[in-house]
């Protein structure tokens, strides 16, 4: 059997863990998928559950197992508040892990699955939303990442926080009328009445209870609303994002350098991304926008170099379409 370094670089998110078996060259070697792998928000045993499933994953199609492997790196958000590595060791060594464990950031992840260069910036925009600015191939500034209460302005949740208070508004005559209104109604199984209780739409009254009968987080699945409807209303909130993300990244913006962006919102083409480009003005124009699908390149990249190979353009793009021929 082969003596070569066997790497495991763990995306392990809120909704699903990805894990990229990978060699110091770069080549993916297997591929798995988990459940949620974050201990914040899926709890210590749940996640590394989740982060065992796909490591297992990977290593199954292989005929290799968990002591073949020499470095594991687990890139996730909110990294030092999930209380050291004691929560995924403690699954790990009983199924026989014997190697280094490490974790980075997710926004970190996210860079190195577009970019491989020591300089450049990472946006992601999915439910939340951050920016950081990475140097020598580490974070040197932060931008936002302050949670639905404090920040998180142009993501998801800020969208569909727009979005419901806008269909609100509708129902209360307090702003302009919009076709969101019947496409949140509708989500929440409601339709429009002509009955009124305590001098309001019933309909207002029951969605005021649907909304406030839900964690906030969730407002963010009404977010692809906003791109579905076209008019003035949900126009301006898809603008603002966009307006919102470029004011973050501007904030840590110091010269040029590849932008990886993370994140359905301001990924696809249309009123988020104009809007971004244009409140950026001619900085905005010269950016490298390179869209990513997740961090499991990144984070295969991240355990190359942390098992002290170098991680290149060229171990970049092996990764990147390796990785590509197992999804």
């Amino acid at each position: 059997m082969s003596h070569e370094p066997l790497l495991v670089g763990v995306d392990a998110g809120g909704t699903s863990t990805r894990a990229v078996l990978t060699d110091l060259t770069g080549r993916c070697l297997g591929y798995g998928i988990g459940g949620r792998g974050n201990p914040i928000s899926a709890g210590p045993e749940r996640a590394a559950a989740g982060v065992l499933d796909a490591i297992r994953g990977a290593l199954e199609p292989t005929g290799r197992r968990l002591d073949d492997v020499s470095m594991i790196v687990a890139a996730m958000a909110g990294m030092r508040a999930s209380g050291g590595s004691e929560w995924l060791m403690q699954r790990l060594v009983p199924a026989g892990y014997r190697g280094a464990l490490r974790f980075e950031s997710d926004l970190l992840a996210a860079y190195f699955s577009g970019a491989a260069a020591p300089f450049g910036y990472a946006l992601v925009s999915g439910t939340g939303a951050c920016v950081i600015r990475v140097q020598d191939g580490r974070i040197d500034a932060a931008g936002d990442g302050l949670g639905w209460l404090l920040g998180d302005r142009g993501s998801g949740f800020w969208i569909g926080h727009a979005i419901a208070r806008a269909a609100v508004q509708d129902l209360d005559g307090t702003a302009p009328p919009t076709a969101l209104t019947d496409r949140v109604l509708a989500h929440y199984g409601l339709e429009r009445t002509d009955v009124r209780t305590d001098g309001r739409q019933l309909e207002l009254e029951e969605l005021i209870g649907r909304l406030y009968g839900h964690p906030p987080i969730e407002l963010a699945v009404l977010a692809p609303y906003a791109f579905d409807v076209d008019d003035t209303v949900a126009r301006g909130i898809l603008t603002a994002a966009g307006e919102h993300l470029a004011d973050t990244l501007s904030a840590v913006l110091d010269g040029s350098g590849p932008v990886v962006v993370g994140g359905s919102v301001l990924a696809r083409p249309g009123p988020v991304r104009d809007a971004f480009i244009a409140r950026l003005g001619a900085s905005g124009e010269r950016l490298d926008l390179r869209p990513v699908s997740d961090g499991a390149v990144g984070a295969a990249v991240l355990a190359v170099r942390a098992a002290g190979g170098v991680a290149d353009e060229a171990v970049l793009a092996r990764l990147t379409d390796s990785v590509a021929s197992f999804r």
